[in-house]
C-alpha cells in the first residue's frame, strides 16, 4: 500500500502516523502557489511556507494507529466524483493564528470531494471535523496580515486527491504522499 520508506513513527508513539487527506498540487500548480506566496509575504511579512509543503487539507485525521492505513484506504476507495479546476483568486487573513493564506472567492467544486470523503471516513469509524470546511492554501505564518488583496487567481486542475503523512524535524514539517486516488 506505501511505498517503502515513506512512513516513519510521529511523536505520539512508534506505530502512530499523524495523517491527513489533502489535495496536492502539480509542479506547475505548486510554482503559482508560490509565488503568490511570495506576493503576499510582501505585503503582509511572516514566514512563508515553503512549496513542497503547499496543498488543501480535505480532511485532517491527526494521530492515528500506523494499523489503521488500510481502513483509511477502503474509506478513500469509496471516493467517486468528477476532476474539477480549482480557482484560488482570494488572499485572506486569520488573526486568531496569524496566518495568510490563498482561498476561493465562489462555492468551490471540490466541497463534493470533501462531502464524500467525510461521509466514507464516519462510515468507517473516523472522525471527522464537524465545522464547515474552508478551501485554503496556507502560503504564510507568524505574519501581520493586514487588509484583503486582490490577487492573480491560481488555476488548479484537480485530478486526484492524497493520503500524506507529516513529520516535526529541525527545520520544520516534512509531508510525505503515501497513496493517491484519482478522480473520474
Amino acid at each position: 500500500m506505501t511505498e517503502p520508506g515513506l512512513i516513519e513513527s510521529s511523536p505520539a508513539g512508534p506505530d502512530t502516523l499523524r495523517l491527513f487527506f489533502a489535495l496536492w498540487p502539480d509542479d506547475a500548480t505548486r510554482a503559482a502557489l508560490n509565488r503568490a506566496g511570495k506576493w503576499l509575504h510582501q505585503h503582509w511579512g511572516g514566514r512563508r511556507m515553503r512549496a513542497d509543503t503547499l496543498h488543501i487539507t480535505l480532511a485532517f485525521l491527526g494521530s492515528t494507529p500506523a494499523g489503521q492505513l488500510d481502513a483509511l484506504a477502503a474509506c478513500a476507495d469509496m471516493v467517486r466524483t468528477d476532476a474539477f479546476e480549482l480557482v484560488l483568486d482570494q488572499a485572506g487573513y486569520w488573526r486568531h493564528n496569524r496566518i495568510g493564506w490563498l482561498g476561493v472567492n465562489q462555492t468551490p467544486q471540490h466541497l463534493e470531494l470533501v462531502g464524500a470523503l467525510n461521509t466514507a471516513l464516519q462510515g468507517g469509524g473516523f472522525a471527522v471535523d464537524a465545522r464547515p470546511h474552508v478551501p485554503h492554501v496556507t502560503l504564510l505564518r507568524n505574519s501581520a496580515g493586514g487588509e484583503a488583496l486582490p490577487c492573480e487567481p491560481v488555476h488548479w486542475p484537480v485530478r486526484d486527491f492524497v493520503l500524506v503523512v507529516s513529520r516535526r524535524e529541525a527545520d520544520g514539517m516534512h509531508y510525505d504522499v503515501i497513496r493517491r486516488w484519482p478522480l473520474a
